[in-house]
Order: structure tokens, then sequence, then C-alpha cells
């Protein structure tokens, strides 16, 4: 139930209702005071517990943001570059929020509590101040009336009607006292209704702003944050298949580590102990010692393996011979002498054991014979690249295609070894070979048949891309620029020999099949990177650093499938290996380099996708999570130790780029209006252009024509019209541009007189496009 309402005529009768009813106005008043009380107490308790989870929330980033990762290897993917920039993005999208929180902080105090505090002091004070008056001209009056009313009626009249106009004074005086105080009690219980709550209104709504702009930040992220999940996906997987091999290594080298020992013909290291002759007594020095067989330099370092650390100096010197000694001649086993050219007398050293010093003494040309470890390299397997080799792998395609290429998992679920070694064995013997019916889905599983694919060429005597051109394929794929990439080893494929070359186009060329199919085998470019690059690209020499390296030969399997028809269909050209007239650079590390952040972008400025782009989007992450379940239950029932790929998109190729963004696209697409400022670099956009933010951008790939061809005074009377393909996709913001998706192919395309623009033809219609969005077919 509500206040009853003070009327002003009750203040002159002053009944005892009117005073209850003024004493329920006052206790309301009270209540209301303690609770704003209370309210500012807890509101600068508020305040203070956000500052609190602020300054713990920009340490936390700023421990993100020191943390930088260090992969092994000289190089690293785009995938772990992505993911070692992860944790500055993430420190930077916690840093903006705080920014955004240190604003609502800072006006929390002038939006909550200084309106709270004022409204208790000014009206609930005043109504306070009014209350004191009251009571006072209340006992004035009554004492005055009491006073009055006691006069004897024998007084004289004068002085009877002084103490009437008294009476009448102090009377009027209480009324409106009691008139100004019932009018401030009501005043301030209607004004309480809106200045009381409008500043918690106003708390709240700062409140909102900062959740909004945490709810804008993460749209901005998303992008950023689909590509990390994708990246750590692959990594993932990358993983798995590096730790199988690297385990399988390890395992060798405990069966037989003398096989697997690093055995260089111009170097040899190890430990000896070499013997020093002291008073009387001789010992036994522990050396980490280098010998080079070119300079026959010798170098020793007093090592002790229990502290870590160099006990002693490097001391080198030139061998002159080497000697066995014999058993009898010497308490030690496994000793020989040493005598040096520039150091007089003999060294005596002892070695590990009979093996280790058969291996000293044949490194310096000792007197122990010379016993040649190296492995018959041939004996890995008797496939060849004959005519029966392409038969047997033609064959095999063939089955594929026709039975299982939409099979979930194809190359990736491997087949029960002694039915592979069946088929091998009947497919290689001329005598069997016509019998072999891989058309018989009773008799030959898809996986039988594919696992025979690829275990026949592990046979091969070398790998199908050759030991030759190994680390020219892995150098290729370290290379920063895309399409340097593409070039190199467009260039490499063909230095191939030409039965190498021709069994990996047909390879090639059946995979990208697969491919195509991924949505149903689930079976992307990436998933066939993984299987394939240890295959055709395994390293001559099992070691860690080469296990490494396995990533860039997937990346390798992974342009070769991508650009088949591009790399097979023809011998490239003198300067392909040159992208844009630059030479080719090494890929930076990611610690190298300043990533570009998206939190570093002001609110106001952050690009998002159009709703088509962002649905595209979205659906394709969800049909990538859909597809990691749907292959985690088919690689349950297999024995690969290869995870699922978030590469399983149920999209094609040409969307994958355009929606999880493996390029950035540039921001240098500006308003027709703002052309003339338009610089010929993508990397330096104008900045008076409102799409062309401060903050570091993605670089985008170098301009497909040389700057001249961009300038209309150096451009000739006639140019050359070309063909070009879509690197991102672009929405027209003036009548006179090219809307397009990426991968969309342009018609008639030649440099435009607007800098930075060329112009083509798409669908019938002539217009503008972005010089660096596009690369000339």
């Amino acid at each position: 139930m509500g206040l009853p309402a003070l009327e002003f005529s009750d203040c002159y009768i002053d009944s005892p209702q009117f005073r209850e009813r003024l004493k329920s106005h006052e206790l309301e008043l009270d209540k209301t005071n303690k609770f704003i009380k209370e309210l500012i107490k807890d509101g600068k308790a508020l305040i203070q517990a956000l500052k609190n989870l602020s300054s713990a929330k920009r340490k936390f980033a700023e421990s993100l943001n020191e943390f930088k990762f260090q992969c092994i290897g000289d190089a690293e993917t785009d995938d772990e570059i992505c993911i070692a920039r992860s944790l500055q993005e993430f420190a930077g999208v916690l840093k903006n929020l705080e920014d955004e929180r240190a604003r609502m902080i800072e006006n929390a105090g002038d939006v909550l509590i200084t309106p709270l505090e004022r409204f208790r002091k000014e009206q609930i004070g005043a109504a306070k101040e009014a209350k004191k008056k009251y009571d006072k001209e209340t006992e004035k009056y009554c004492s005055v009336l009491e006073k009055h009313l006691s006069l004897s009626s024998k007084k004289k009249e004068s002085h009877l009607h002084d103490a009437d106009a008294q009476v009448d004074h102090v009377r009027q005086h209480f009324y409106e006292a009691s008139l100004e105080y019932v009018f401030k009690v009501q005043e301030v219980q209607e004004r309480k209704m809106f200045e009381f709550v409008e500043p918690l209104l106003a708390f709240l709504q700062g409140l909102f702003t900062y959740y909004h702009h945490g709810y804008e930040l993460a749209k901005d992220f998303n992008h950023f944050k689909t590509d990390l999940t994708i990246s750590i996906q692959n990594t993932r997987n990358r993983f798995e298949s590096t730790r199988s091999e690297v385990e399988c290594l390890m395992g060798k080298m405990k069966e037989n580590p003398h096989e697997h020992k690093s055995v260089s013909p111009n170097t040899m290291e190890g430990y000896l102990f070499v013997q020093e002759k002291r008073s009387f007594v001789s010992a036994w020095v522990k050396h980490y010692c280098t010998y080079h067989r070119e300079p026959k330099l010798m170098t020793m370092v007093l090592f002790d393996q229990k502290s870590g650390g160099k006990v002693g100096e490097e001391e080198s010197f030139t061998l002159k011979s080497c000697t066995r000694r014999k058993t009898d001649s010497i308490e030690k086993r496994f000793c020989f002498d040493v005598e040096a050219v520039d150091r007089a007398g003999l060294i005596t050293m002892q070695a590990l054991s009979e093996e280790d010093r058969r291996l000293w003494m044949e490194a310096m040309d000792g007197r122990e014979p010379v016993y040649n470890l190296n492995k018959d390299s041939q004996s890995e397997g008797t496939a060849q690249l004959d005519s029966i080799g392409f038969n047997i792998m033609k064959k095999f395609i063939h089955a594929v295609e026709t039975r299982g290429i939409n099979e979930q998992g194809l190359y990736r679920i491997v087949g029960v070894n002694s039915r592979v070694q069946k088929l091998i064995s009947l497919s290689m013997d001329p005598k069997t070979s016509a019998e072999v019916d891989l058309d018989s889905s009773s008799e030959w599983e898809i996986k039988t048949i594919t696992s025979a694919l690829k275990h026949y060429l592990r046979m091969l005597p070398a790998p199908l891309m050759t030991y030759q051109y190994q680390r020219s394929f892995i150098k290729a794929a370290k290379l920063d620029n895309p399409e340097a990439r593409i070039s190199e080893i467009h260039n490499v494929i063909h230095r191939l020999p030409e039965k190498n070359r021709q069994m990996l186009e047909l390879l090639t060329k059946h995979l990208a099949n697969v491919a195509d199919h991924h949505q149903q085998n689930l079976m992307t470019v990436a998933n066939l990177g993984v299987v394939f690059g240890p295959t055709l690209l395994r390293s001559q020499e099992e070691t860690v650093a080469a296990i490494m390296d396995i990533k860039f030969q997937n990346i390798v399997i992974e342009i070769l499938i991508e650009n088949h028809e591009r790399i097979f269909s023809g011998v490239p050209s003198g300067g392909s290996a040159q992208v844009n007239s630059q030479q080719p650079l090494p890929r930076r590390r990611s610690a190298e380099c300043k990533p570009p952040s998206c939190s570093e972008r002001p609110l106001t400025l952050f690009h998002t996708p159009p709703p088509v782009e962002k649905e595209k989007r979205d659906s394709v992450f969800n049909s990538s999570a859909e597809s990691i379940v749907t292959n985690a239950s088919v690689n349950s029932n297999s024995n690969s130790n290869a995870k699922p790929s978030l590469n399983n998109l149920n999209c094609s190729d040409t969307d994958l780029d355009t929606v999880i963004g493996k390029q950035s696209r540039p921001n240098s697409l500006l308003n027709p209006k703002n052309r003339s400022s338009v610089p010929t670099s993508p990397a330096s956009p104008s900045p008076t252009s409102p799409r062309s933010p401060s903050w570091p951008m993605f670089s985008a790939p170098s301009s497909p024509l040389p700057a001249s061809s961009t300038s209309s005074d150096s451009s000739p009377a006639s140019p050359t019209l070309r063909k070009a393909r879509a690197l991102y996709a672009c929405k027209a913001e003036h009548d006179s541009e090219l809307s397009f998706t990426a991968g969309t192919i342009f018609e008639n395309v030649h440099p435009s007189r607007e800098p930075g623009w060329l112009e083509g033809t798409l669908d019938g219609k002539t217009g503008l496009i972005p010089e660096n969005y596009v690369e000339f077919v």
C-alpha cells in the first residue's frame, strides 16, 4: 500500500491523523536515505572490484603478449605463423576490452556515485532541515499557546491584546513551517522516482555499452578465430604424423643404435679419454673430440657431462698419424696412439668400445681396415618406374575412381597388411597381374587398393620426387609469397626425370579428383597432403630435423594438387620463379615481424564481412565441425594415427579462400571519389580514406603488373588484353566497379587510367577491378 497524501489544509488542523501520516513519510525518507548510503557504499566497492579485475586482466594480457613461440626448424608454416601470433591477438583483444572498461569505470563516479550523493544531500538533507524547522516551530507555538491560555482574564485589555497578537504571529510561522515541510516531504518522495533511478539507468547503460563493445569486438575477432581454429587442427594433424615418425625413428635407434648412428665420411666426433701423464702417475681425462678429415684437424674440449658445461679451453692440433695400441702394451682397452704435426710426443686415447675405436681409426686413416657402413639404397624395394609400374598405378587409380571415390577416409584408412602385400605381389608378377580383378568389391576392398598404391610408391628405390630435389621442394614451400612458392615448385617439377614427372602428374590429377569429392569422402587437399607428403618427399636421412620438415612436404603436395593443371600443362617461363619482378624471399619467422592485430583497431572502424560472406563462413565452420565428428568415427576403426582435420569443409576450395581468408583482403579498395589519392602500393593505403584504418594490415600480394604499367602516362596505346583470376571477393561501391567473388575469371583485362585499378569484362559488363585483388592467368 502506498503512502497517504498530505493535504495542506491538514497543516492548519494539525490532527493526530495528520501527524501519523506525516510520520509515515518521514520513516520512508529515513529508509530511502539509509538505502542510498548503502547503495553508494556498494557502488564504490563494485567500481573498486572492476578496477581490480581490469588490472588483473591487463596483467594477464601482458603475460600473453610477452610470450613468444619458438618452433623447431628454420621456418614456419602459415598455420604455425597464425598460431604464433595468436597470443598477441588475444592480448590485444583483452587490452581493447579493458580500455573500454576503463572508460566505463572512469565515468561511473560521475554517472552513479555523484548524482546519488547529490540527491541524498540536497533533497533528503533539505527535507531533514525542514523537519528541524517544523519541530522547532511546533515546540515554540505550543509553548506560546499554553502560556497565552494561562493568562488571567483580569489582565489589562492592552496586555491581552498584545498577547493575542503574539500568538497569532507564532501561529502564522508554525503554519508556514508546516506547509513548507509538507511540500518538501512530498517533493522528495516524487523526485526520488526519477532522480534516484536515473543514475542507476545511466550506470547500466554504461555497462551495456561495454558489453556491446565486447560483442562488436567478438564479431570482428571471429574471422581470426576461424582461421586459428583451422590452423590449430591442421597443426594437430601434422603433429600426429610427425610424432609417429619420430617414435618410429626412436624405436629403430633403440633396437640398433650403431646402424643408425650418424657417420660422416669427412667428420668424426664423440667422447674419448685422453691419457695425461703427471708426476709418477697418469690420469685419463674425458674430452669431446671432433676430427675433420680434409684438413686433418683434431679438436678436443674438456667437458663434464654431469655439470653440463665446459671445464676447459678448446685445444686443436693437426694429425700426423694414428696407430692402434696392442692389447699387451697397455692396461686399458680400446686404445690408440695419435701423433701430431705441431705437438711433440704421442697422445694416447681410449675409445668407448671396440666399434668406436674402429670408427675413429677409419676416420683418421689408421691401420684398422675400412668397413663400408652404408646400406644399399637399392634394397628398399623392387618397384620401378617402368611400364609395369605405370600399369599398376593406372589400374589402382581406375579402381579407386570408379568404385570408391566417395568413400570416407579414402587413403587415410589403411588396409590389412597381409592383403596389401598379396595385392602388390600379384600385381607386380607378370604371370598373375592379368588375373587381378580390382573391379570386384568382394575380393579387394578400397582401403586395400589405396594402401597398396601408397606402399608401391614407398617401394621405389628413391621417392617419386627424388632425393636430389627434396631440399629444393622444401625450400620452395618455405617462401613467404604464395605465388613464389607455386612458381618455384613449377620450376623444380620440370627438372625431375621424365618418368618421375609423368608418374607424379598421373598421381596428382587423381588426388585432385579425390579432393573434388571432399564433401563425401572428407579428404580435403590438406588431408591428402598429410597422407602423401612423407611418401612422395621422404628424406634420405632419418633425423629429427628431417621429420620436422614433414609439414613443408605436406604443403608441397597441397600446392601440386591445387595447381596441377598449371604446373603440369607446360614448361615454366624463364622468369616464372620470380614474382612481380622480385626475388623470392625466404619465409620470415613470426617473431621477426609485427603481426596485424584486429584488437588494435578502433571500434568505429571495425570491418565486418557482408551478410552473405558471414553466412557462408558460419556455414563452412559448422560443416567443418560436423566433418570432424564424422571423420573421427571413421578413423576409430583404422590403425592410422592421423586425426580428423578441420579442413574437411563442405565447400569448394575457392569458397574456402573467400570465407576462411588464407590471404587477408587488402583495404586499398577505396571510394571512387578518393581514387586520386589511392597509392599504387597496397601496403600503404591513403590515410584520408574512410576505409584506410591506421592499424597494421595483412600484407596483400604484390601487384600482378609492374608499377609502370599502372600509370596512364606510360601505358601503351593498345594494351595487351589478358585474363585474370580474383584472389579475393569484392563488392562494388560505384557503378563503374565490378562485384565478384574469389576465383572469378575476368576477360580483356588491361591497365586503367585510374592508378591502382584495372579494367576488365565480367559477364559482358566492363568495369574497374582493384589491381591487387587479381592475378593474371
